[in-house]
């Protein structure tokens, strides 16, 4: 299994395409190529610029390929997070969190992101820095723009792409990251560093590839441009009545911490944070963990759309930090991936929207379970069983 999750999780992830997106992909590829390059020019590029650029890009069919590979996501939370989460990742992290102590201060005290939120960023996406991807990113980008899945969200990466070899910060040719075009130690498209590189190590350049500094406090500014609330926590594991109503858990539903509290909401570890807005959140069911997520959780989102990468990120950032190993407790099995799509496709007919038939228990097929609960008489907790299905 790869070590770069970010771009697994954009192909879980597809945004509706525009109707110049959808025109704008597709075909010839030598075709688009020639499409994109005017485009650039019309929109102020150089054309000798524009044509060193264009003129070496290729279709990568392994990036095609990568593109449709997401069985990693369909593993439930308990089983992901314990294949990422290992002794040596924890000791590795905390080895970087020693190493690079300065760094991770400027980190908190400029951007407001507590350091084991980037360390786990660092550790899944590239194992510390050690595997970046061996993709040409110029070409993943080319190809996924013209492919039609997502090209509101590629076409633009490549022309920010562009705007980088302008400045002499990004070739063509030699280029290299994760088979979504991302790039360096945290994972960056390229218009993510346009907005939010920083020269960490004060060289004069970004370099996201080699520069642990320069990679931390990118992927920290990056953070708290997408809404990461200063010095707040984000996670925290916590324990339930048996008689609690589950109908309450989910992203769907946020109330104030004493809410929770009231509700028999117990902290599991350190206090609950007062004063702020949480949800609670059960990956496996009511049998299994527990967590109260606050409104930074809800930024990891914005980074990755898989709520099971999204869990494990935020849980391992809090071991990273001191927190306990979660208490497992007895889930309910789940449903297997061939399972989970056979309840995707009877769901699908019942009405509800859950996105892809692709054995992934998305916020779309969590929600329809939920209703579905409540409509049978069920708890509701939003994790799929074999019993549901037998229902339906």
């Amino acid at each position: 299994m790869r070590p770069t999750f970010l771009a697994a999780a954009l192909a879980a992830f597809t945004l509706p395409a525009t109707a110049y997106a959808q025109s704008a992909c597709g075909g010839d590829f030598s075709g688009f190529i020639a499409d994109a390059k005017a485009e650039a020019v019309a929109k102020g590029a150089d054309p000798a610029t524009a044509d060193g650029f264009f003129a070496g890009l290729r279709q990568d069919p392994a990036v095609l390929r990568a593109d449709q590979a997401q069985g990693v996501f369909q593993k439930p939370f308990i089983e992901f997070s314990r294949h990422l989460i290992s002794n040596d990742r924890i000791n590795r992290g905390r080895a970087m969190a020693d190493k690079y102590d300065a760094i991770f201060d400027r980190v908190e005290s400029e951007y407001g992101v507590s350091r084991g939120v980037l360390l786990a960023f660092w550790a899944f996406e590239t194992d510390y820095g050690a595997i970046q991807g061996d993709f040409n990113t110029a070409n993943a980008l080319a190809t996924l723009a013209h492919d039609c899945r997502r090209p509101e969200l590629f076409r633009p990466q490549l022309f920010a792409a562009l705007e980088l070899f302008e400045r002499g910060e990004f070739d063509p040719a030699t280029t290299t990251g994760a088979w979504a075009g991302e790039i360096g130690m945290v994972q960056m498209l390229p218009r993510d560093i346009i907005e939010n590189g920083v020269d960490g190590d004060g060289d004069g350049e970004v370099s996201l590839k080699t520069s642990a500094p320069d990679a931390l406090l990118s992927g920290a500014k990056m953070l708290q441009s997408l809404g990461w609330r200063a010095g707040e926590p984000w996670l925290a594991e916590v324990t339930l009545p048996q008689e609690f109503d589950w109908s309450q858990t989910g992203l769907e539903t946020s109330k104030s911490v004493s809410e929770w509290q009231a509700m028999g909401v117990s902290p599991r570890g350190g206090p609950l944070a007062e004063g702020l807005t949480a949800s609670v959140l059960l990956p496996q069911g009511r049998g299994g963990p527990a967590f109260i997520a606050y409104p930074n959780f809800r930024v990891y989102f914005e980074w990755n759309q898989s709520f099971t990468y999204v869990m494990t990120a935020a849980y391992f950032a809090t071991r990273l930090e001191g927190a306990q190993v979660y208490d497992a407790g007895n889930p309910q099995p789940g449903l297997s991936g061939e399972a989970m799509k056979t309840l995707q496709r009877k769901l699908q007919s019942m009405g509800y929207d859950v996105g892809d038939v692709d054995g992934i228990l998305g916020s779309g097929t969590r929600a329809a379970v939920r209703a579905e609960q409540e409509r049978l008489g069920m708890p509701v907790d939003g994790w799929p069983t074999p019993s549901l299905l037998n229902q339906l």
